[in-house]
């Protein structure tokens, strides 16, 4: 499975590229692997792996279940913005419904993906998503 190119990792007083702050403060520690509290708090640094390129985050948050067995990043996707549609929580499943503006050369796309998160061994993964 492919993902955006790599950026460099902003430092801890940089806007976080999901939108939520400061970098340090939002999903600077869930990449250093602080479980992320909330199903939102997850997928937003698994936003900001695909903008940084941090596929070790991006294993380590995929349900093992449903996770491919190879991830890689594809030359020259840039990812731009990511808007938070929908959030809800039960006791340990969730449901983030998003929007993931992107780039490749002069072609511009908005991902629209419906993600269910679980809650295993007390921390939030990913396990699968509806595309629209």
């Amino acid at each position: 499975m492919s993902f955006g190119s790599p950026r460099a990792r902003p430092s801890s007083t940089s806007a976080c590229p999901c939108g939520g702050g400061e970098f340090g403060r939002c999903c600077g520690p869930i990449l250093d692997g602080v479980a992320a509290p909330s199903a939102q708090r997850l997928m937003r640094s698994r936003y900001t792996a695909y903008v940084v390129g941090d596929l070790t985050h991006l294993a380590r948050s995929w349900h093992p279940r449903t996770r491919p067995d190879e991830l890689e990043l594809a030359d020259g996707t840039v990812w731009e913005g990511l808007v938070i549609d929908e959030a809800y929580e039960e006791a340990d499943t969730a449901v983030v419904a998003f929007r993931a503006a992107w780039r490749l050369g002069s072609e511009h796309q908005v991902l629209s993906e419906r993600s269910r998160f679980v809650r295993r061994a007390g921390r939030w993964v990913y396990l699968d998503g509806d595309v629209s």
